[in-house]
């Protein structure tokens, strides 16, 4: 049986691109670290539903209402939204960019 309380992730079309440019550019230096930084993300996201709101909310987002939150994981950033249906997987910057407020 599905516990319905687990809401599913979806990913945003620019935070795959996201992710998929940051594990490029590492891997230009080594796969290890590629590996590593793209699987420690993909693990710390799938762990999300489990507590939606362990995360502190987004300090970079306008007129957040606590449901936008983020966290960073190897020097990324990873920002995600909390709906009734599902957890959206936003965008993935590298710490070092500038922020974007949004």
């Amino acid at each position: 049986m599905v516990d319905k309380s687990i809401l599913p992730i979806i990913w945003d079309i620019e935070a795959k691109k996201q992710l998929k440019e940051a594990y490029d550019k590492l891997l230009e230096d080594t796969f290890k670290g590629a590996v590593t930084v793209r699987d420690g993300i993909l693990d710390a996201v799938e762990q999300i539903p489990e507590q939606p709101h362990r995360y502190p909310t987004d300090k970079f987002k306008n007129n957040n209402a606590g449901n936008y939150r983020a966290f960073e994981l190897h020097n990324y950033r990873i920002a995600y939204k909390i709906t009734d249906e599902n957890i959206q997987i936003l965008r993935i910057r590298h710490t070092k960019r500038e922020p974007l407020n949004y």
